[in-house]
């Protein structure tokens, strides 16, 4: 498990998970499914997570807030949020907070494979995590 790339998916929609997951696992990556922010934190905490996947509108705690939660510890993952209408407003606090990726659902899960990519090339420097 420790040479897995391993990402976070927090949505509360089974439906999305189950098409996440089958998009991903068969690629090698290794997937945390989460319903809320709250939980999002837990697993953060409890699994070595590369990349977060962070619905904005969650219960309990929002994606964006999950972000800023997550600044506040260390070697916390790369995050790409989803969110149902991408404002001016949205944009400029992603970029304050250093969001890897903002985008709109539902989901082009082209687009978000793009995104996971681009997370290894530039985070990771071209490396699966941990090999």
């Amino acid at each position: 498990m420790e040479n897995r790339l391993t990402v976070l998916l927090a949505n509360e929609q089974e439906g999305w998970h189950r098409t996440v997951r089958g998009l991903l696992e068969p690629q090698g990556v290794r997937t945390v499914s989460v319903r809320s922010g709250r939980e999002a934190l837990e697993a953060v905490e409890h699994e070595h997570v590369h990349v977060a996947v962070l619905d904005l509108r969650m219960p309990q705690l929002g994606g964006m807030q999950v972000v800023k939660m997550l600044h506040q510890k260390p070697n916390s993952p790369p995050a790409i949020l989803l969110a149902d209408h991408l404002s001016d407003q949205l944009m400029h606090e992603a970029l304050q907070l250093q969001v890897f990726s903002v985008l709109s659902k539902p989901v082009d899960f082209n687009l978000l494979l793009d995104s996971l990519a681009r997370v290894v090339k530039r985070h990771y420097k071209g490396q699966w995590p941990g090999s």
